[in-house]
């Protein structure tokens, strides 16, 4: 009886676990699900949602790539890759990543942003998960960086950017990011919630931080309720999270699904 008993608390604690930070998590008291991705199309991802992001200057898009080694969909998954660039021999970037985001095709106002994710850990890697505003340029249309996930860390970062905190240096009043564990080798559920008066930041419904709109006479404090699309990135390398070890290579994060709810 002892044992059965130790079995079947053992099973239950496992599949709260599953069901608090993976696949079937329940419905968001007082949120409406309106819109949802669950990635399940088994040959390409939906280009009427989604485009892959393209190669730019910063740390975080220089190794963006098309190629189809960066991209999968596998078990209902979209798994975006990072690898050592062996055989692209007209591309003269080290390393590749995919990346994919909603710009020009689905935006957000408001409301909630859930993304479930499990991320694979290596030296150099920077997987995130952020929105950018459709019709505002940075900083001053703000940045809301719902994860992100350096190395191997057992814990991720939530962070507010803006003109008030990038250009003007105001990062403390009010606090403009925050960190919360995840269970680094499953799936997690990262969160924002915006409102017109302040973004809410969660990890598998855990409260991270509440960045407020406050009065100030200072400019950019909250630019938040505005159109914005979502970026999910495979990343590789920087000044933030330091030196790619090739050898930890290929690294994968892994979206099992995105959804978006608002009040009702």
């Amino acid at each position: 009886m002892i044992r059965k008993g130790i079995l079947t608390i053992a099973i239950s604690m496992l599949l709260a676990g599953c069901a608090g930070s993976g696949r079937n998590a329940t419905k968001a008291p007082g949120w409406k699900l309106v819109w949802e991705e669950n990635f399940d199309r088994k040959d390409h991802i939906d280009d009427a949602v989604w485009s892959k992001i393209p190669r730019g200057g910063a740390d975080w898009n220089n190794y963006m790539s098309p190629f189809d080694s960066c991209y999968a969909l596998r078990d209902g998954n979209l798994v975006l890759r990072g690898i050592a660039n062996h055989t692209q021999q007209s591309d003269t970037a080290a390393y590749l990543t995919g990346g994919v985001y909603t710009h020009g095709k689905k935006l957000f106002t408001g409301g909630r942003i859930e993304v479930c994710a499990k991320l694979q850990g290596a030296r150099g890697a920077w997987p995130a998960i952020w929105m950018l505003p459709e019709n505002a340029v940075w900083p001053k249309g703000g940045e809301i960086d719902i994860m992100e996930r350096l190395n191997h860390d057992a814990i991720a970062y939530q962070t507010t950017h803006s003109y008030y905190t990038q250009v003007l240096g105001e990062k403390r009043n009010p606090p403009h990011g925050g960190t919360n564990t995840i269970d680094p080798e499953g799936y997690n559920i990262y969160s924002v919630d915006i409102y017109p008066d302040s973004l809410v930041y969660a990890i598998n419904h855990r409260h991270t931080y509440t960045y407020p709109r406050i009065e100030t006479d200072k400019e950019g404090q909250f630019p938040f309720f505005q159109p914005y699309y979502l970026l999910i990135d495979m990343q590789l390398g920087g000044s933030w999270v330091g030196a790619i070890d090739p050898k930890e290579l290929p690294v994968e994060m892994h979206i099992d699904w995105v959804r978006y709810y608002q009040r009702h």
